[in-house]
């Protein structure tokens, strides 16, 4: 018999089903782009908590993998689609690994 979940893990498990039907309805009413939307979001509002708890440093790291993401779609777009697809298999993996399970 498994053990009743701890007050955090029931947290966890709230807010990943929030997560997860959040994203089903944005998904729902405009497709790939109001999935796109919707992250933009919740880590944007995740931004603005971390620089009022004085983690600045996550301005830093929000624009860096802007900028990635972006040099990965400019280098598409060239013709060498290398850099996007290995940051594509890295985010499978860490999203597989780290992510809210669907």
């Amino acid at each position: 018999m498994a053990r009743p979940l701890s007050s955090v893990e029931r947290s966890i498990q709230g807010r990943n089903t929030w997560l997860r039907e959040e994203e089903r309805k944005a998904i729902e009413s405009r497709g790939e782009m109001g999935r796109m939307e919707f992250w933009l979001r919740v880590t944007r509002s995740q931004i603005a908590k971390d620089v009022k708890a004085g983690r600045e440093d996550v301005l830093t790291g929000f624009t860096s993998v802007c900028r990635l993401f972006k040099l990965a779609v400019d280098k598409r777009a060239q013709g060498d689609a290398r850099l996007w697809n290995h940051l594509m298999q890295y985010a499978k993996q860490v999203l597989d690994q780290h992510g809210p399970r669907h």
